[in-house]
């Protein structure tokens, strides 16, 4: 009695393995359940995009997000990018974030303080992480070196770990512009169109209602032959009226209505935190600043090139700003005013009152950052 023939098809599999193909028929089948699972995602997401409203898919692609944060693949992940919907839980720039950058200008006038009463000229600056009670990046930290000592700016820089590039710091003063003043022309995204003339773009993408973070894309002109770079970055800002401080935190995120476009560089890394203190008030002349920024502009030029643009283009920046402000003022130009805003600590009771408030008025387009290109 002769053994039964294999169908076809199993012949034709056990051919392929036996002639060496049996990964490649692995590694088709693995494509193949992939691609029936991802298009089972993107029909979900149309169904439930024809159930629900746009809030409703960032409540529910919230909840998913922290279901499933931490899981093998972070799937929720996936999900939102398929989505379209920014998971702001994930996201939004916190208050600690904030305060963080308030203890490191208090730390910096701390030690000013002691070299001034010396008689020593020269504002150094902090010793101290800026992540408190972690001394593995403690000691992991590059002490700052000063690149540029004048008598109201202060420049310094440190080499950030693992990378060729810096992070870099500034302390400065001005006398003639009142706090105020410079913090709403940074803020404002239409004044900040006109006085910039590097800028090509710069837009608000999204505002979170909960912590009043929002989410930016701008477009700049970087010195030729290079080509332009564009930013997608969180932004938050405060102004602490009891303790008479003001701070705004940017960084770098991605956001699925913002794809990365083979016209521009996208900038993936990318930090800022400006702390003001005024030297009496919010609306009289005179103020301190902290600047603290580092990016990586995805240059191929040596790490001394870079280093140089952003020294030298640094100074310049904030010295438009400056002059824009100066311009504001003496000219009457009108610019929104974002002082009023929540202060940096609020009661519950002040919070749902701010919240019931920016839930209102969510539909409105909001400030810009404060940023060097």
């Amino acid at each position: 009695m002769f053994p039964r023939r294999p169908p076809a098809g199993l012949a034709a599999w056990l051919a392929g393995a036996r002639g060496g193909g049996l990964l490649g028929l692995l590694a088709n089948q693995c494509r193949f359940v992939t691609g029936l699972r991802v298009r089972r995602t993107q029909q979900i997401a149309q169904l439930y995009g024809r159930l629900y409203s746009e809030s409703s898919r960032c409540v529910l692609l919230g909840r998913l997000w922290r279901r499933l944060r931490g899981r093998p693949g972070h799937a929720s992940a996936l999900m939102a990018a398929l989505a379209g919907v920014f998971v702001w839980d994930e996201e939004r720039i916190q208050e600690e974030e904030l305060q963080r950058s308030i203890n490191e200008m208090k730390r910096l006038e701390e030690v000013s303080n002691i070299f001034q009463s010396s008689g020593v000229e020269r504002h150094p600056p902090e010793s101290k992480s800026q992540t408190e009670g972690n001394e593995e990046l403690k000691d992991k930290e590059q002490p700052w070196e000063m690149v540029m000592d004048k008598k109201h700016f202060k420049l310094w820089r440190r080499p950030i770990e693992g990378s060729h590039l810096y992070q870099y710091r500034v302390f400065g003063t001005y006398t003639d512009v009142t706090p105020r003043q410079f913090f709403n022309v940074q803020l404002d995204t239409e004044y900040r169109k006109k006085w910039d003339a590097l800028v090509i773009k710069l837009e608000v993408i999204e505002r979170d209602v909960v912590s009043g973070s929002e989410v930016l894309h701008w477009v700049t002109h970087f010195p030729y032959p290079m080509y332009s770079r564009d930013y997608v970055y969180v932004r938050r800002y405060s102004v602490d009226q009891e303790n008479n401080v003001m701070v705004l935190v940017s960084r770098a995120v991605q956001h699925p209505s913002v794809p990365e476009s083979p016209e521009f560089v996208r900038v993936r890394s990318y930090e800022s935190q400006m702390v003001i203190r005024p030297h009496k008030s919010f609306d009289e002349n005179g103020f301190d600043y902290l600047l603290t920024y580092s990016d990586n502009p995805q240059t191929v030029f040596p790490r001394y090139c870079v280093s140089w643009m952003v020294s030298s283009g640094m100074p310049d920046f904030l010295e438009k700003l400056h002059t824009a402000t100066l311009k504001a003022k003496n000219m009457e130009i009108k610019v929104k005013d974002y002082i009023p805003a929540k202060p940096l600590e609020m009661s519950s009771e002040a919070k749902a009152t701010a919240q019931s408030s920016e839930r209102k008025n969510e539909g409105s387009c909001s400030p810009a950052r404060i940023e060097y290109a």
